[in-house]
């Protein structure tokens, strides 16, 4: 039986995967004092903060060894083939399968929403989205979609080669997307994922940077966390305080980053922008490893790219200049720093394939070991 994100929980409590004490005890980063930087947050601190981006997952829970899922980003309610917004690529280690990539990085835009999903599913998941595509209204005469879809190894917790991702299941996500706050943790895509030796998932955040005139652009992250190494939290080597029997460090694994913003930044300085989200992730580990598979994809909803423009030039707003880079920087690294701490956070214990189990980062230790260093509500303390 196929459960979405709704009956999660549910099934959770069914089946005993998780004790009701971890349930009741999963908080953000910011809900427990750990604050992220000096930039404010969005009203909901996710990638749904830019406006038009919606979020929609499928969680797959199935016996004792699926445990695994699809998380989907939609830039805008248009038709996204149509409208194309643009984007940019950065590959930070190779060891992946991003589908989609070259054309992306050749033309600077994308045309579908973009799917995360776990590594043997990837082309599924491409179909999928390319049937999607071919059944918007005014895609009737289509031949070629450049699907976008990305991927991590749930293959500890999940029977990966049994390819228990659907079709369906990928449309599920999609039509499921919605704004407003983005369920994280041990969801859609994230289901099967671990970080730092714990259960990870998906996290989100995001930063507002403030406008001359008074109001601010949104650069929001979303990111499926599944690499290794030992967890620093604002600076503090946490996995070294905790010096728990048992406690190792997970040393392989990837990360995929999507990053939005309403900003007008040309595909070039989306690019930069997507390199800028590593240093963000690179705050919260010691190293990356040999594979790893690490990319980030960076859209604008600002203006949108038509597909047939009819022999004229495309129109868009004029572009953020490169002296005023700075601050989006800023931006896109603290809120995928807080995106990695709250897949953690919100992710919650789960046993899976061949007994397998990854437990739940004990969010007791955690303020145990930031208060010891006296890093609780810090900007509160200083204001």
């Amino acid at each position: 039986m196929k459960i979405t994100f709704i009956f999660f929980f549910m099934v959770i409590i069914m089946n005993q995967f998780v004790s009701a004490q971890d349930m009741t005890k999963r908080a953000r980063a910011r809900e427990i004092g750990i604050e992220v930087g000096l930039m404010k947050p969005g009203a909901v601190n996710a990638i749904t903060d830019v406006p038009g981006v919606r979020v929609g997952h499928t969680t797959i829970i199935r016996g004792d060894n699926v445990r695994t899922g699809v998380t989907a980003v939609v830039p805008h309610p248009g038709n996204i083939f149509q409208e194309k917004v643009p984007a940019g690529i950065h590959c930070y280690n190779a060891f992946g399968k991003l589908a989609g990539y070259t054309q992306v990085e050749e033309l600077g835009n994308i045309e579908t929403p973009i799917v995360l999903t776990n590594t043997l599913s990837v082309g599924t998941a491409m179909t999928a989205l390319v049937k999607y595509t071919l059944d918007q209204p005014g895609n009737e005469s289509v031949r070629s979609v450049n699907a976008v879809v990305g991927e991590t190894n749930d293959g500890a917790l999940n029977d990966i080669r049994g390819f228990h991702v659907t079709e369906g299941d990928v449309l599920e996500a999609l039509k499921s997307a919605a704004s407003g706050p983005v369920p994280e943790g041990t969801v859609g895509a994230g289901t099967g994922t671990t970080a730092f030796s714990w259960k990870g998932g998906i996290g989100t955040s995001s930063r507002l940077v403030p406008r001359k005139e008074g109001t601010s652009y949104t650069v929001g992250v979303l990111l499926q966390s599944n690499f290794g190494g030992l967890l620093s939290i604002n600076g503090i080597p946490f996995t070294r305080e905790i010096n728990q029997p048992g406690v190792k460090s997970k040393t392989d694994g990837s990360c995929m980053i999507v990053v939005a913003t309403d900003a007008p930044l040309s595909d070039r300085n989306l690019k930069r922008l997507a390199k800028r989200a590593f240093n963000g992730m690179a705050r919260t580990t010691n190293f990356m490893a040999n594979s790893s598979g690490d990319y980030t994809i960076a859209f604008s909803t600002a203006y949108r790219i038509p597909h047939n423009t009819n022999g004229k030039a495309v129109e868009a707003p004029p572009f953020i200049a490169n002296d005023d880079m700075n601050q989006f920087f800023n931006a896109v690294e603290e809120a995928v720093q807080e995106a990695v701490y709250n897949s953690l956070f919100m992710a919650i214990t789960v046993t899976g394939f061949q007994g397998r189990k990854a437990e739940a980062i004990n969010l007791e230790d955690v303020k145990r070991v930031m208060q010891k260093y006296n890093m609780l509500e810090l900007q509160k303390r200083l204001k």
